[in-house]
């Protein structure tokens, strides 16, 4: 558990840097913006390995409460729009527009369905922390009215739609392969 709580605090730990613009801004101008984006990406690729190397070794899997049955029913379809929300984050879509902080809203559903769902100690430890940088990242945003301005298209709803509902479902059919549970009827 050690492992993935080191890996949690350097990868939301350095994602929160934007939340704090004079933080962010310092580490830029002391180090130039180019060492700070490679030094960002260091650091969570770093983060994200840690994490992924804790989880995988956090032992057997105590529980801390029971999972929740609603939870674990609406998983899958939570996770196609948490899939979609991602997608439409970076494309230049009215869904982004209308919701403003679409990555922040998915990785909230995606964190909260699978913390309510899984119960485990290293499960809560992990959804419970990306749920806590979420709305504290989302709340900073807000705070900041930190929004793009851009002007819509329908074509990247469309695409945001279609491909985040293709990678939430190949991730369902994958998803005991990759992370040892079955989610879905129609897994391998």
């Amino acid at each position: 558990m050690t492992i993935l709580g080191i890996g949690l605090l350097l990868f939301l730990g350095i994602h929160l840097l934007p939340a704090a613009p004079p933080a962010r801004r310092a580490l830029a101008g002391h180090w130039g913006e180019g060492r700070y984006k490679a030094l960002f990406s260091i650091v969570s690729a770093v983060g994200l390995v840690l994490i992924v190397v804790g989880y995988a070794q956090s032992g057997e899997r105590v529980p801390l409460f029971a999972p929740r049955p609603a939870a674990i029913a609406i998983a899958p379809y939570a996770m196609v729009v948490s899939f979609i929300l991602f997608a439409a984050a970076n494309m230049k879509s009215y869904l982004r527009r209308a919701l403003r902080h679409p990555m922040l809203l998915g990785t909230l559903i995606w964190a909260g369905v699978h913390f309510l769902a899984n119960g485990d100690r290293a499960g809560s430890l992990l959804f419970g922390a990306f749920f806590a940088y979420a709305l504290i990242d989302l709340a900073s945003a807000i705070g900041r009215r930190a929004v793009a301005s851009f002007e819509p298209e329908a074509r990247f709803d469309v695409m945001a739609i279609v491909g985040g509902t293709v990678v939430a479902l190949a991730v369902m059919f994958l998803h005991r392969v990759l992370f040892g549970v079955a989610v879905v009827p129609f897994g391998i």
